[in-house]
């Protein structure tokens, strides 16, 4: 099974702490606190922005728990255009102060789509995540706001756990996850979620 563990900061904040942070404690003690301060706030903005605390995930069976911080800005019916069915899609916008990291709604194995972002379509890249119990879900993470791409830690053929780190996106941006057709969605528009922590869906099996 794929791992992303690391501690309450995520990764991607590692170098830029570790350099302003260095420069920080080089100006304070070669020059002074006072010319030291902007550096240290800095130091602070960065913990903010780069937070990535842990989180409880619900004992449900064949529940689907948020894969991101954010609002959710659309509960519809629709194509799914990864897979190639109906389906239903829920959109989570992040908040670009908010916590960046992305979370596995299920566990299971992720798979390559049937279409991606090489598709003459233009897709968004997504990726499909298949259930011990045979469900796909396909979750696309979309580029953030400054058009970076975000970075997805799974790769094709791994296994994850629910809840687990799967993906960061600098700044935050629109995450949507495609789910069965027959799935009971447990959010509505506006509402507030935290990423592996809040039930948005249920998987239903007869």
């Amino acid at each position: 099974m794929a791992t992303s563990r690391y501690p309450f900061i995520a990764r991607e904040g590692w170098l830029s702490l570790f350099l302003v942070g260095g420069a920080a404690a080089t100006v304070f003690y070669q020059i002074g606190w006072l010319w030291s301060v902007p550096l240290w706030a800095l130091v602070i903005l960065l913990l903010f922005l780069f937070r990535d605390p842990a989180r409880t995930v619900p004992s449900a069976p064949l529940a689907v728990v948020s894969p991101a911080d954010g609002r959710v800005t659309l509960v519809e019916t629709c194509n799914d255009p990864y897979l190639d069915r109906d389906a239903r899609r829920i959109t989570i916008r992040m908040h670009p102060y908010g916590v960046y990291s992305t979370r596995s709604p299920a566990e299971g194995k992720m798979l390559e789509p049937k279409r991606d972002s090489s598709d003459p379509t233009g897709l968004p890249h997504g990726v499909c995540l298949q259930t011990d119990e045979g469900d796909d879900l396909v979750i696309v993470m979309n580029r953030g706001p400054l058009r970076n791409p975000p970075r997805c830690y799974v790769r094709f053929g791994e296994r994850v756990g629910q809840g687990q780190r799967c993906g960061f996106i600098t700044l935050g941006s629109t995450v949507d996850i495609y789910l069965p057709l027959n799935s009971r969605i447990k959010v509505q528009e506006g509402e507030r979620v935290h990423a592996g922590a809040d039930v948005i869906a249920q998987l239903v099996h007869k």
